[in-house]
């Protein structure tokens, strides 16, 4: 979605990927916990657990690029920096003409 955005300069286009950017976050945060839980009831599982949290922090960091192209998208048609503001003002942004 981020590389389409990019692709059309479409900045409405880019406030679902940062509320699936905090989705993902969300997730990995909660992965993290279960891992932990089962590496503390079977230490059997540590091997496959840490496995399983290297896959989980990928895929988080590959919502964080997705995010930052999304923020460079509306950069690029707006030429306004939305890195460090709140979903909210990134909203409006984006929603101006």
């Amino acid at each position: 979605m981020s590389l389409d955005a990019f692709a059309r300069s479409d900045a409405t286009k880019v406030l679902p990927i940062a509320q699936m950017d905090e989705q993902v976050d969300d997730q990995y945060q909660m992965t993290i916990r279960q891992l932990i839980t089962f590496m503390l009831e079977d230490p059997r599982t540590i091997s496959m657990s840490l496995e399983v949290l290297f896959v989980s922090k990928a895929i988080e960091r590959i919502g964080d690029h997705a995010k930052n192209i999304s923020e460079y998208v509306v950069y690029m048609v707006k030429g306004k920096d939305v890195r460090h503001i709140t979903m909210e003002e990134m909203e409006q942004e984006a929603a101006r003409p």
